[in-house]
């Protein structure tokens, strides 16, 4: 598809939820389109990843310094004219709103949207990762979803990993050639 050569925009952040696949999603979009990928997870500061892994949900002071730190990540590929796809929660529209005024709203969300029992079972088969089940309902109840805002494709997770990625592609291949709107 090579959308992101077409017009903006030149960044995607892949959004939702623990538990939605947004580092599947992401990696298979940026190989797909010759992008960077970088997983959001990775850009918490040290408190935040120990609060999520005792259970404890994280709150607008906590998230704002990890939003401000996906932002400068997306102005450095910007910077660079490099496509960038990055995960990150974005639950609340003012973390997306923060989001599109780092990138100078040269941004594109891909939500990935899915039932509380999908979400609940995939987030209980993973291993490894410190954010646990039980912050899942904290995480559902903080969520605005993004109906209606501009710069959004949702894609349902109830379908195979290729199905969803195809259908991020395909969306977000439309929305740049309309520019991004």
């Amino acid at each position: 598809m090579d959308f992101e050569k077409k017009a903006p925009p030149l960044a995607v952040v892949v959004m939702g939820v623990s538990g939605c696949g947004k580092s599947s999603v992401g990696e298979r979009v940026a190989a797909q389109n010759g992008m960077v990928f970088v997983e959001g997870d990775q850009l918490h500061p040290p408190g935040n990843v120990e609060k999520m892994a005792q259970g404890i949900p994280l709150t607008d002071d906590d998230r704002l310094p990890w939003l401000d730190r996906i932002g400068e990540e997306i102005k450095t590929a910007q910077r660079a004219s490099q496509g960038l796809v990055i995960s990150c929660s974005a639950l609340k529209r003012s973390y997306r709103d923060r989001l599109r005024q780092a990138a100078g709203g040269r941004l594109a969300f891909v939500f990935l949207e899915g039932s509380r029992n999908l979400l609940l079972s995939r987030m209980q088969a993973r291993q490894g990762h410190f954010m646990p089940a039980t912050l899942l309902d904290s995480q559902l109840q903080t969520l605005e979803p993004p109906t209606g805002e501009a710069g959004v494709v949702t894609v349902a997770i109830d379908n195979a990993l290729d199905d969803i990625v195809a259908l991020a592609c395909q969306r977000l291949s439309g929305m740049a050639v309309k520019g991004g709107d």
